[in-house]
């Protein structure tokens, strides 16, 4: 069974080379196992996702920009999230601030191409049906 997503989750991302930390705004201010909870609306790059070290997607303009300029040699670049969309497909059976709550199985895609996936949940017990 998924689990509830709280503040401090880590998360990765397909074409990011370094983990990252969820953050969620005390907004619907329910909480899990001591940190507050997340619902799908939890998606705001630099606001509740955070960059994931350096980006490798192609599709990125400044990776694409910096291969260009180094002959074709895949070069990363910093990472600036671009998560537009909300996470899907969230707990539709737990509502959070009337959107479904997040759970550890549902993923956010950015524009750039990845794909940003929860590795660790932050929470031990909390499952959502």
């Amino acid at each position: 069974m998924p689990q509830q997503v709280s503040m401090g989750a880590t998360l990765q991302c397909s074409f990011g080379m370094a983990p990252s930390t969820l953050v969620v705004l005390p907004v619907n201010r329910v909480l899990c196992e001591g940190p507050i909870a997340a619902n799908i609306m939890d998606h705001v790059p630099l606001v509740n996702i955070m960059p994931f070290g350096m980006c490798t997607s192609p599709a990125n303009p400044q990776v694409a920009a910096a291969t260009a300029a180094a002959l074709g040699a895949p070069t990363p670049m910093p990472c600036v999230p671009a998560t537009a969309q909300p996470w899907t497909p969230g707990a539709t059976t737990v509502l959070l601030g009337n959107q479904p709550s997040l759970d550890n199985v549902s993923v956010c895609a950015c524009a750039w191409g990845g794909v940003v996936a929860v590795a660790d949940p932050a929470t031990r017990e909390t499952q959502i049906p």
